[in-house]
């Protein structure tokens, strides 16, 4: 099976908490590998296009809000079936349903501050990789 990349984005709780090293560290032992990274802050322009699907829910104000309040870490990260395995390494969105082991179950308090992102498909791996790390 071929390698796929996906996005990784470790979220400003995470960053502000120091959980960046920790969390890339988990990556990496798990067999995916960094292939880009680069830490910046999200402006709202980016952040509105990143969560476009999610703009008429009613959570979306507070998802770019949140994105946007400080420095975040972004990740392509590769390997084999690298979204299904990253997606799996972070658990659930809501801390409180992660189990322990995973990113969201040993360091996730609210599920509006829930430390990473992963792309949720291969699809929009392509999508968000191309948002964060082409035409730079």
């Amino acid at each position: 099976m071929a390698d796929q990349s996906t996005l990784l984005i470790v979220k400003p709780d995470a960053v502000r908490r120091g959980l960046t090293g920790e969390i890339l560290s988990r990556v990496e032992r798990k067999g995916l590998r960094l292939e880009s990274l680069r830490m910046m802050r999200i402006d709202r322009d980016l952040a509105e296009r990143h969560y476009a699907e999610h703009r008429e829910k009613p959570f979306f104000g507070e998802l770019v809000e949140f994105i946007t309040s400080g420095d975040v870490v972004l990740v392509k990260v590769t390997g084999r079936e690298a979204v299904p395995v990253l997606r799996s390494l972070m658990g659930a969105t809501d801390p409180a349903a992660s189990p322990p082991g995973t990113i969201r179950g040993d360091f996730g308090i609210l599920i509006t501050e829930n430390l990473v992102h992963g792309s949720d498909s291969p699809e929009s791996a392509a999508r968000e990789l191309a948002l964060f790390f082409e035409g730079q």
